[in-house]
């Protein structure tokens, strides 16, 4: 049985003031006429637990996913052929759509602290949605790609975790970031549905 679990902890402000940006004058040893702007956001952090063993999820998780290719992508980028370039994008995509850039080793790094885990966090997305969202805000590269978290709750139990994609673009205001956004939900939803179920 699966378990959807929204928090709303993690970086969750009063609606109110999420729209009010800070200005700090410039620190004294910055350059001349900088300044920084702070701007708080609303996320929300999105937890499924399912009665499933964890290499079963991650196993099913990263079937759906291809694989990235950085040199390949830079190739393609220097030939100059930007239909070229797609197709070659489009050929690292997996079934979901997405395509695995890299892990974290979480539960390994615990070792370090005596703590036995099973955690790893995968870095997920396309460059093509990305260049979706980048073209109108390209503050959105800051958060392409995504990352999910699948960590073992117990034998049998696995949770999967993440902050939807939504919630991060929003914060651009812009309605083509945002409808990209929603698609990468409705996306990132389907995938971890495979996962799990």
């Amino acid at each position: 049985m699966r378990l959807l679990c929204l928090s709303a902890a993690v970086l969750i402000i009063m609606p109110c003031l999420a729209a009010w940006p800070a200005v700090r004058p410039p620190a004294a040893a910055g350059g001349e006429g900088a300044s920084t702007t702070v701007t708080r956001i609303g996320v929300d952090h999105v937890l499924v637990t399912a009665g499933r063993d964890y290499e079963t999820v991650t196993a099913r998780f990263r079937e759906q996913l291809g694989a990235f290719d950085a040199a390949a992508l830079k190739r393609s980028l220097e030939a100059g052929d930007d239909a070229a370039t797609r197709a070659a994008v489009e050929r690292m995509a997996g079934p979901s759509g997405f395509m695995l850039f890299n892990t974290q080793e979480h539960g390994a790094l615990l070792g370090l602290v005596d703590i036995r885990a099973k955690a790893v966090q995968y870095v997920v997305g396309n460059p093509l949605f990305a260049v979706e969202m980048t073209r109108h805000a390209v503050g959105a590269g800051l958060y392409a790609p995504l990352r999910v978290l699948i960590r073992e709750v117990k034998p049998g139990q696995t949770c999967i975790e993440y902050d939807r994609p939504s919630t991060l673009f929003g914060q651009f205001r812009d309605p083509e970031v945002d409808k990209v956004a929603a698609g990468l939900d409705r996306k990132l939803e389907s995938l971890i549905e495979s996962a799990v179920r």
